[in-house]
């Protein structure tokens, strides 16, 4: 506790809620000071490890995200057309439509309802 004590501190002002807030922290911990006085925090990075990247191009319809199929709107060898429906995704106790990404014949459709699916698990495919 004293090794803590003796820590040199620094004091920040912060803004909260709309309210300017100061705060007192370990010397290490507080934002560097710019030239012109006054402070900026590093912006915080966003990381995208372990994130799907799910890209609409070919054929194949993919899921966004993790989920659970709620509704299937189309059956094998529907022909659609571009922005249609074809299932709607539940994730986090909300639902998230698919649509088609082109106009086609669906085909290899492999969403049933009820069925838990990866982040970027294929749900059918479009064919021209």
């Amino acid at each position: 506790a004293e090794a803590g004590e003796s820590e040199e501190r620094q004091s920040v002002t912060v803004e909260v809620g709309g309210r300017r807030l100061e705060v007192v922290l370990p010397a290490n911990l507080a934002p560097a000071t710019s030239a012109a006085g006054a402070r900026r925090a590093a912006p915080p990075r966003r990381s995208t490890a372990g994130r799907a990247v799910v890209a609409v191009s070919g054929d194949a319809l993919t899921s966004p995200m993790q989920g659970t199929i709620v509704k299937v709107a189309v059956s094998e060898g529907q022909v659609v057309a571009a922005g249609d429906l074809i299932v709607v995704l539940e994730a986090m106790k909300m639902e998230q439509p698919l649509s088609a990404h082109k106009a086609g014949t669906v085909v290899s459709l492999t969403a049933q309802i009820g069925a838990t699916v990866t982040a970027g698990a294929t749900l059918c495919e479009i064919k021209d």
